[in-house]
């Protein structure tokens, strides 16, 4: 007997080896045991019941959401910049004036933990009430040994507070702080040879990230601290090709990284190596919109290369304050022109996979039972809205959890 069964719903299950794109199965059934889906199919094939029968009503079952990338743990916010940015400001002179990332490092190091616990509650309801089961969380806005590890603690004690799994990276190597102005390789170095070990002996990190831009760190920089992660037995990723083609497609490749996000200049020939290397392109369209910059990523050459390609939020107080993953869901579709499946596709299966995780993003028997239920006709209404939330309801690990309104 299974634990639970939901029943008189749709299914997207994103099966690699489905006919279709999603995977649909119309009229399914979905049965849990101990925390995972033990079966998956049409209901008139159902094979056995359950003490727990939920009918869903017609609803469609989506795998839970993956937000793959976001900074939802930060000290106060950046509004006033938002302003200067409208007066014509870019986002490269404001980081240059001692503005953008360096202004919420100081507002976060003045902040507790239990305030940026505090803080970045209401972000992460947002994010699970649209259907979010699995949220990475980066530090990036501590710069130094203490804040860096306070901030993955908040993001830890998140996960265990709310029903939704907690993926956090180390993002130390994100801006220079003031205290080595000047000194960008020596900060380069403290990353990797004294907060990066803190961070891995303190247990709160599951990954480590990187800018690598023109106007952050350099790939010899950004080598050393992937060698770092390496001999820390971490996995990499690397925020990259942002702002030009800086080789970060390639870098990322070499050292089998999780992803490369951003990627709006990575070249045709890194993005060949990422797809032979498994490195997933995670594609950011709501900081792209939001810095109004021009130039968007190649999907025609991303497609073509066959890189698998995700879709997050990148939730930030300075490029990107969104709290909606369907919005960017929808931004990719508009601003970027990717399908509806491929962008469905990449806030589930994809964005597990960008996150090292091969136990979700997918309805298949075996896997964590995470689910979103919406409320909608057809999947593409998803991508459609701009605006409003369809998500009726949310199983983690095998239970019902509320989704936050």
């Amino acid at each position: 007997m299974f634990d639970r069964i939901w029943l008189n719903a749709h299914l997207a299950t994103m099966t690699p080896d489905a006919e279709a794109a999603l995977g649909v199965i119309r009229d399914g059934a979905i049965a849990a045991k101990d925390g995972r889906i033990a079966w998956v199919g049409p209901r008139v094939e159902l094979p056995d019941t359950a003490e727990t029968v939920t009918d869903c009503g017609g609803a469609w079952i989506l795998p839970g959401l993956v937000d793959c990338h976001t900074h939802l743990v930060f000290g106060g916010d950046r509004a006033a910049e938002f302003e200067l940015r409208l007066e014509g400001a870019s986002y490269e002179e404001i980081a240059k004036a001692g503005g953008g990332i360096l202004s919420t490092v100081k507002a976060t190091r003045e902040a507790d933990e239990a305030s940026l616990v505090a803080s970045g509650q209401p972000r992460l309801e947002a994010l699970m009430a649209e259907g979010v089961t699995t949220v990475e969380i980066k530090s990036g806005y501590g710069l130094d040994t203490e804040t860096e590890i306070r901030m993955l603690r908040a993001a830890r004690r998140l996960g265990e507070a709310n029903p939704v799994s907690v993926v956090t990276s180390l993002l130390a190597a994100h801006a220079v702080p003031p205290e080595f102005k000047g000194r960008q390789s020596d900060y380069a170095r403290y990353v990797s040879e004294v907060i990066l070990p803190a961070a891995k002996a303190a247990g709160v990190a599951d990954a480590v990230d990187v800018f690598s831009d023109r106007i952050a760190f350099t790939v010899e920089e950004t080598r050393w601290v992937f060698d770092a992660a390496r001999k820390a037995g971490l996995p990499v990723k690397l925020h990259g090709d942002q702002l030009c083609d800086f080789g970060g497609a390639a870098l990322s490749a070499e050292y089998g990284a999780l992803s490369i996000d951003h990627a709006e200049y990575s070249n045709p020939e890194g993005l060949a190596a990422m797809a032979k290397a498994g490195t997933v392109a995670v594609l950011l369209p709501g900081a792209g919109y939001f810095i109004r910059e021009e130039k968007k990523p190649d999907i025609a050459a991303m497609r073509a290369a066959g890189v698998a390609m995700a879709v997050s939020t990148d939730m930030n107080p300075g490029s990107c304050p969104t709290r909606s993953l369907l919005l960017m869901m929808n931004m990719a579709c508009t601003l970027y022109r990717m399908t509806v499946a491929e962008v469905l596709l990449g806030v589930t299966r994809v964005a597990a996979k960008a996150l090292g995780l091969r136990d979700r993003g997918m309805l298949a028997p075996g896997l964590r039972c995470d689910l979103a239920l919406y409320a909608i006709q057809r999947p593409a209404e998803l991508c459609y809205w701009m605006g409003g939330n369809p998500c009726i309801g949310r199983v983690v690990a095998g239970q019902s959890a509320e989704a936050p309104r």
